[in-house]
């Protein structure tokens, strides 16, 4: 029997799309992981994907809207057990035609998106929605970045959250193996 590889980070990426009330699609999750709680859209960053992309894909991938990606608004660092650990990169995106609503475009991963507010989700972290939870990263965000809201309202212009450049620069070349040496002179 083959050995188990060791369990790593992974990295996912969650869409913050707003209306013009401020409210922000969310959706129920389908699945083990993150079942029957609230989610962003969102998903997994796939290899050479900045997170900014991989928030424009997600978001048309499961709800058919078209957004921007504008900015990194939240980093989360969520432990969900012993072998499931990811960092979550939080987006905030803007729909470009404003209009345009979610839809379930995966219904084996969502029962439905809908419009809420940030009361919306401090009420289900506090109960008042039955049994009804907030995914993991969102509750961590709430929890440790205590001023996102404000900063998504554009109300806290003195709040700076620090950027991730979103991909390295065309010419720019990462390798793993060790510098040579120069080969010695004459």
């Amino acid at each position: 029997m083959a050995a188990q590889p060791p369990p790593v980070v992974r990295v996912g990426v969650a869409a913050i799309v707003r209306d013009a009330q401020g409210r922000m699609v969310m959706g129920i999750r389908k699945g083990a992981h993150g079942g029957g709680q609230w989610q962003f859209p969102g998903g997994h960053l796939d290899v050479g994907e900045s997170y900014l992309a991989c928030a424009e894909r997600e978001t048309l991938e499961e709800t058919g809207l078209v957004v921007r990606a504008e900015k990194m608004v939240g980093l989360t660092n969520d432990i969900f057990g012993p072998t499931k650990h990811y960092i979550t990169i939080f987006v905030l995106c803007r729909r470009v035609d404003e209009w345009q609503e979610p839809k379930v475009m995966e219904p084996d991963k969502c029962e439905g998106w809908d419009w809420q507010s940030w009361s919306d989700v401090r009420a289900v972290i506090a109960g008042e929605h039955g049994t009804t939870k907030v995914f993991l990263p969102i509750a961590n965000l709430l929890r440790d970045c205590p001023g996102i809201e404000a900063l998504l309202n554009d109300t806290a212009a003195h709040q700076q959250i620090p950027q991730i450049p979103p991909s390295p620069p065309p010419n720019a070349r990462v390798s793993l193996e060790p510098p040579t040496s120069a080969a010695p002179g004459p």
